[in-house]
């Protein structure tokens, strides 16, 4: 950390920004760490909006500036760095990560995604967990690593896929979810409670199980 009071964080968005809304709010009640900056890939993203109502610098980076997919990650690094992160939180930020990347902010990496990893790595998972027969749902906080969505996983949260849901009750209901968990995670990471260690997820001194610590609203 940079000092003893604070946790920098970062936060990359290409989006809404309803996930970083939700740590922008839990942030204000506990108040253990500050987002220093949020970047987004691009320039509408109203997440965008969203930092400047909270008084957080924003800054865009465009992919397509940019020759490789390398090369626009070395150029995010730097305007990270420039913010001393404590912790980089991926908020809907829709790039894959190169694995110089992924290195660089290993242990200090979190994302969400909406799945009960490791089941439905990768795009479109509410579709795909009606299509599997899936009784049940929901989204996962975990460790970025080299991985594609296959870092340890810090916390999960669960529903039940009713018979009649389309995929787009489940974003609905995930969603909310997300709201709920990504917020701890990151506080809990603030406070020093969570880190990841050579064997994975460690919270409050104990290793976490492959899923996670398992949340209930």
């Amino acid at each position: 950390m940079t000092d003893s009071n604070s946790c920098n964080i970062v936060v990359l968005i290409s989006g809404s920004g309803s996930n970083l809304q939700a740590i922008i709010d839990d942030l204000a009640e506990h108040p253990t760490a500050r987002i220093c900056a949020v970047i987004s890939n691009k320039a509408d993203a109203y997440g965008l909006v969203r930092a400047e109502q909270a008084g957080i610098a924003q800054h865009v980076l465009n992919h397509k500036d940019f020759a490789d997919r390398l090369a626009f990650d070395q150029a995010l690094m730097n305007v990270i760095d420039q913010h001393q992160a404590d912790l980089v939180v991926l908020a809907g930020f829709m790039r894959i990560l190169t694995p110089e990347f992924t290195r660089h902010y290993a242990q200090r990496l979190l994302n969400i995604h909406p799945s009960l990893l490791p089941k439905h790595k990768g795009l479109n998972t509410h579709q795909r967990a009606l299509d599997a027969g899936d009784q049940t749902h929901g989204c996962s906080v975990h460790f970025v690593t080299e991985e594609l969505d296959g870092g340890p996983v810090v916390i999960q949260a669960t529903l039940p896929i009713q018979a009649e849901d389309t995929a787009n009750d489940l974003a609905i209901r995930v969603h909310a979810l997300e709201h709920q968990i990504y917020p701890l995670a990151v506080r809990w990471f603030a406070d020093g409670r969570l880190h990841l260690s050579d064997q994975g997820a460690v919270l409050d001194g104990q290793y976490l199980a492959s899923s996670g610590f398992q949340f209930h609203s």
